[in-house]
This record gives structure tokens, C-alpha cells and sequence, in this order.
């Protein structure tokens, strides 16, 4: 067997970045920032203007950008998305390309696209944790399914990865952890109603939740510098509540729906 360390590859590498949202904006700027070639698509190109401005450059169709991609990395709003996204890049390939996801769509999606994929290509599903703040310092969580060894200096600009296991466990993780997240939301906000009907005020019982289990929902429930859009959070849940019996998920999600103008707020909304 040969017993030969695996090269890790050096910059640059040819990048493709497809999705830029509030996350994947500030992710392709950190790889265009690290000295990597980078071509961009967007479903609305004028996202891309900064980019392109920095000098990325905007392809016009998912096909286009991924031609002479090395690695191409996808930040989707979810399954549906990426299926299209798929529907029309894969032809366009390289026979020995690395497909990185960082999409949230769950491992079914993700396996499935990967039985899609061309021999020699490589997909490997890295969804994150972390919002735009944490986006634009590279301080992301990296759940990784799969071999993440021929992209680690592309994947170290964004952040810190955490191997999961074979394709479709980082998928699978990300739904177990975010769901715990918008979960605890839920339930902060829940408990300052809760207050609320007892006379107690806000900050009080805010100051005094922080103190116990639930410190980390009380700090996303009012963080200010995240855009984690309720509309995804209940996709999220949604793929979670597809997997198995949630009955407390499944009424987080009709809370997450009940308000149509909190959709495109960002997930703490709900614990105003």
C-alpha cells in the first residue's frame, strides 16, 4: 500500500462560488481576498457587483462558472435550489472537480445529488454554522461529510472544519444542531411571554435566563449581528420534521409561518 502522505494543494486553486446571500457573499469575498481566481454566480447577478468590483469574475449561468472550476462551492437556500443549480452545472464539470456544499438541505438531498455526479467528481457537504458576522471573519463551523484533505486551504479560510463521517453526516449534523438553535429561540421567546403575563419585566427575565442552560438561545434570541432569515429557519425545520416524529419542532414551525412579515426577519424576530 502505498503509505505516501497526500499533497495537500496550495494557492491559488480556480474557485467557482455559486449563491450570494447574506452568507455566501461574505464567504466568496474571503476566498477572492486569499489571492484565488474566483468566478461567481448569482440568480440576481447585481449581488455579485462587490465581487466583481474586487475582481471576481460574474458568470451568467451556473454552467459558465463552474467550466474550469478546481473547486466549486454552493451556498443555496435549499433543496429545491440546489437541485437547479445542479440541474445545470454538472454537465458542465471538470472530470476531477471538488463540489463543496455548504448549503443546509439535509442528507437525503445530499446524497442524492452526489449519485448525479460524473466519475471523478468529488462532492463534499459542508454545511456551516455561523452567521454573516462569523462569515466575513472566516470563524464558521464546518461540518464536513466526506474527505475534506484536497480542499483544507480553501475550507481553512472559512472557518474551522469538524469531520463527521462519510457523505451526507455534515448534512445530517447541521439539522441536529440548527434545529436545536431555532428550538431554543422558540422557547426564550416563549419564556419572556411567559414573563410578560407575570408581571416580570423583560431584561429581568432575560438577564436571569442567560445565567442558566438556556444562555445560548438567549444569545441568539437577541443577537444583533446575524441575518439568519425566519423563512429558512423554518426550511430548516421543516427538513427535520420530515426525518422523524418532532412534535416540539413541528409546533416551532407553525410559529415560525404564523407571521408572514417576520419571514424575511432575522430569526431573533421572534423573541422581540
Amino acid at each position: 500500500m502505498d503509505s505516501t502522505p497526500q499533497q495537500v494543494p496550495t494557492l491559488p486553486r480556480r474557485i467557482a462560488f455559486l449563491g450570494l446571500g447574506s452568507m455566501g457573499l461574505p464567504m466568496a469575498h474571503r476566498l477572492l481576498d486569499a489571492g484565488h481566481p474566483l468566478t461567481v454566480w448569482n440568480r440576481t447577478a447585481a449581488h455579485a457587483a462587490p465581487l466583481v468590483d474586487a475582481g471576481a469574475t460574474l458568470a451568467p449561468s451556473p454552467a459558465e462558472a463552474v467550466r474550469d472550476a478546481e473547486v466549486v462551492i454552493t451556498m443555496l437556500a435549499g433543496p429545491a435550489a440546489a437541485r437547479a443549480v445542479a440541474d445545470a452545472m454538472v454537465p458542465a464539470l471538470r472530470p476531477d472537480a471538488y463540489w463543496v456544499d455548504t448549503s443546509t438541505i439535509g442528507p437525503d438531498t445530499t446524497l442524492e445529488l452526489a449519485a448525479r455526479l460524473p466519475r471523478g467528481v468529488t462532492l463534499i457537504d459542508a454545511p456551516v454554522m455561523g452567521s454573516v458576522d462569523r462569515a466575513a471573519t472566516g470563524d464558521l463551523l464546518i461540518l464536513a461529510g466526506g474527505d475534506t484533505a484536497p480542499v483544507a486551504d480553501v475550507l481553512a479560510r472559512l472557518g474551522t472544519v469538524t469531520p463527521c463521517g462519510g457523505p451526507g453526516t455534515g448534512a445530517a449534523l447541521k439539522l441536529v444542531l440548527i434545529n436545536a438553535v431555532i428550538g431554543g429561540v422558540a422557547l426564550v421567546a416563549e419564556s419572556l411571554a411567559l414573563a410578560e403575563a407575570l408581571g416580570l419585566p423583560r431584561d429581568l427575565a432575560l438577564r436571569t435566563l442567560a445565567t442558566g442552560p438556556l444562555a445560548g438561545a438567549v444569545g441568539r434570541a437577541t443577537a444583533t449581528g446575524s441575518h439568519f432569515p425566519v423563512a429558512l429557519a423554518a426550511k430548516d425545520v421543516a427538513l427535520a420534521t420530515e426525518v422523524t416524529e418532532l412534535p416540539l419542532l413541528e409546533a416551532v414551525h407553525r410559529t415560525l409561518l404564523e407571521d408572514p412579515t417576520l419571514l424575511t426577519e432575522d430569526l431573533a424576530a421572534v423573541a422581540r
